[in-house]
């Protein structure tokens, strides 16, 4: 029985990469401006670029031409995984690349052994919630002043190893 997946498409002018230590800071601006505001900065760019050099952590970008328009974030433990951030620009959501990135990082996941992506997000963001029920996370819990104290956070989790049915994993799409 071989395991299938369904890939999503992302645009032609659209290619994913492994982040380098020149990345942090538009990494670190994004999450700031997206996932971060309100909160105060706490992905700075010394923490981003500590987590693009750790061999424990994943980060994934996506340029359109020369411009990062997202990025993911996943650190890989022992027995699971954590999607630490993962941001897209206004302009380019629903355009496919949240869904690629997320399905480009869960390969990794298993790629590397680990069944259990884990994820936490703001209670209140009703469009990543539905976003990630749509890759198949299921919400777990609730973590009441997880952010900063003020806001609560909603925990997911997705086991990788059940993918939907459709077609065989296609590897070298993700290496466009």
């Amino acid at each position: 029985m071989s395991v299938t997946h369904d890939i999503r498409m992302i645009p032609a002018n659209v290619t994913l990469r492994l982040a380098t230590l020149a990345d942090a800071l538009d990494i670190a601006e994004m999450s700031r401006d997206y996932i971060e505001a309100g909160l105060g900065w706490s992905w700075t760019r010394t923490r981003v670029a500590r987590n693009i050099a750790s061999p424990n952590t994943v980060t994934l970008v996506a340029n359109d031409h020369e411009r990062m328009i997202a990025f993911g974030i996943m650190y890989c433990g022992d027995e699971h995984a954590h999607l630490n951030l993962l941001a897209v620009r206004p302009a380019y959501r629903r355009a496919g690349i949240g869904a690629h990135l997320v399905e480009w990082l869960e390969a990794t996941a298993l790629t590397a052994g680990i069944a259990t992506i884990r994820l936490e997000l703001r209670a209140g963001n009703e469009a990543a919630r539905s976003f990630y029920r749509r890759m198949g996370f299921a919400e777990i819990a609730r973590v009441p002043h997880y952010y900063g104290g003020v806001e609560t956070a909603v925990r997911m989790s997705k086991d990788v190893r059940r993918a939907p049915a459709g077609t065989p994993v296609d590897w070298k799409r993700f290496l466009r």
